[in-house]
């Protein structure tokens, strides 16, 4: 049992919360100073948000990578310097001081002269990014996380905002920070520092345009000041050309060549857990991904019934042909033929669609969307429901199971969840499917799928632990889904 277990055994929960941050502070400040200040002269960017920082982190990361730089990254999923990355066992983004100290040490041995890194809610309030020299600040989103910790939206947001703060105050650094527009906290963000970056869909000072999304990723220009970028992302997912536009804003930012972006951000093809393809020759899609909080879901929910009407209206191509060639063929009057028209444009959300009914071959995807996920216990409670509801709402079945159900009774954690989904209309047993044992949920879920569906296993991603009552065991997820679908394919 560590010293800090010991020490919340006898003090108060609400006296621990308060001084905890003020121990951290000490330990940070002795633990640099014993080390002779293991971040000094590095440039450190610090990515914050509730969602898609890790890919936005690595998107970064491989973009002073490919311009030459040396590079270190501390994320939820990985940390490591240039090409020399390695797995975070960890359940935390930012690690305890002392591991934190630790690997600043050998990075700094590396060569690193550039940090791109994860900072969260919790390691802003708590001081354990102390000693951190930020340069330069990102912010991606902030919605509803982390109030079993911080307690208030506001505490929240303004854990994150402090580190923009950090920034503007550092005299060596850039007082810069690249925020989304589209956040309904971007000005109050922008306000932090002399020179905010808005980046957005059609808003901002940096602004994506003609946006051409496929189940692979995305292609659009990206415009600011002078400068245009031509952007390649190959990481799917509409969430992730707000990600890849953070990054070129960084990119911007850092004085970098428009080829340097360019290639930087087309030069990312895979996160590991992050909308991560399990593809065993299977006839149905399955997707591992981490998303876990509401605002993921939706975003994720959204984005995937849209691939599926793409998959949809390509497959119809390449039986009856083109959209347009099936209202020439249509008889009828003109209202009549308008519908036609109406119906297949509704159903050909994505350019790519006439492209793969050229083709001439129907493209995976089309049929139902089925997705697996839990709730962490001792975390946010009343964002389960909502959860709940989102899948109900988007998903033609959820499977619910465990997800670090910790000390929590999960009985009680996927009843939460379920009252959600059933009140979007889900019923128990038709569509809506209670599994405790995440092996076995991955298991029934692979098994309900047919041809043509989805299959979205969500909330472990990368994750190497599961922890429940009687403490962490190994945990596999991609590993876990392969085999599932391996097995399935078998016979």
């Amino acid at each position: 049992m560590s010293f800090r277990s010991v020490v919340k055994k006898f003090i108060p929960s609400g006296l621990f919360r308060k001084i905890e941050p003020y121990g951290h502070l000490t330990e940070a400040v002795l633990l640099h100073t014993l080390n002779g200040f293991p971040a000094k002269g590095l440039k450190v960017i610090g990515v914050t948000g509730t969602n898609g920082k890790t890919s936005t982190t690595f998107l970064i990361h491989r973009m002073l990578r490919q311009a030459g730089y040396n590079v270190g990254l501390m994320t939820t999923v990985a940390y490591g310097v240039n090409d020399d990355i390695r797995p975070q066992i960890q359940h935390m983004t930012n690690v305890a001081v002392p591991e934190m100290v630790a690997r600043l040490k050998w990075m700094k041995q590396q060569g690193m002269e550039w940090l791109v890194m994860e900072t969260t809610s919790q390691g802003l309030a708590q001081h354990r990014v102390w000693g951190l020299p930020y340069v330069l600040a990102v912010m991606t989103n902030v919605t509803h996380e982390h109030l079993d910790y911080h307690g208030t939206f506001e505490r929240y947001r303004d854990a994150k905002l402090e580190l923009f703060k950090i920034v503007n105050r550092n005299k060596d650094g850039l007082k810069t920070g690249v925020i989304n527009a589209e956040d309904p906290s971007a000005l109050i963000f922008a306000a932090a520092v002399e020179k905010p970056i808005l980046y957005g869909v059609g808003k901002g000072d940096l602004q994506a345009q003609n946006v051409k999304m496929t189940p692979a990723g995305s292609r659009y220009t990206a415009k600011v000041d002078d400068k245009e970028y031509r952007i390649e992302c190959h990481l799917p997912g509409s969430f992730n050309v707000s990600n890849s536009l953070a990054a070129v804003g960084a990119g911007h930012a850092l004085g970098l060549t428009e080829e340097q972006i360019e290639k930087g951000i087309a030069g990312l093809t895979r996160v590991e857990g992050r909308m991560d393809p399990i593809n065993e020759g299977q006839d149905f899609d399955v997707i591992v991904d981490f998303a876990h909080t509401p605002d993921s879901f939706e975003k994720l929910f959204k984005d995937m019934r849209g691939i599926i009407g793409w998959s949809r209206a390509a497959h119809l191509d390449a039986v009856q042909g083109s959209s347009e060639e099936r209202v020439k063929r249509t008889s009828g009057t003109e209202s009549e033929r308008k519908s036609v028209t109406d119906t297949a444009m509704r159903q050909e959300p994505a350019s790519a669609a006439s492209s793969a009914g050229r083709q001439g071959k129907a493209v995976r995807g089309s049929g139902k969307l089925i997705c697996l996920f839990g709730s962490a216990g001792r975390r946010d409670e009343t964002k389960r429901a909502i959860q709940g509801e989102l899948a109900g709402k988007y998903c033609d079945e959820a499977v619910i199971t465990e997800e670090d159900d910790r000390d929590v009774d999960g009985l009680a954690i996927m009843n939460q969840i379920a009252s959600g989904a059933e009140k979007a209309g889900k019923v128990r047993d038709k569509d809506l499917f209670l599994v405790h044992d995440r092996t076995e949920a991955i298991n029934f879920a692979v098994n309900r799928a047919k041809t043509g569906d989805t299959v979205l296993m969500l909330g472990k991603g990368h994750e190497k632990t599961i922890e429940r009552a009687n403490g962490e065991h190994p945990w596999d997820e991609i590993g876990t889904t392969r085999e599932a679908v391996r097995k399935l394919a078998k016979g």
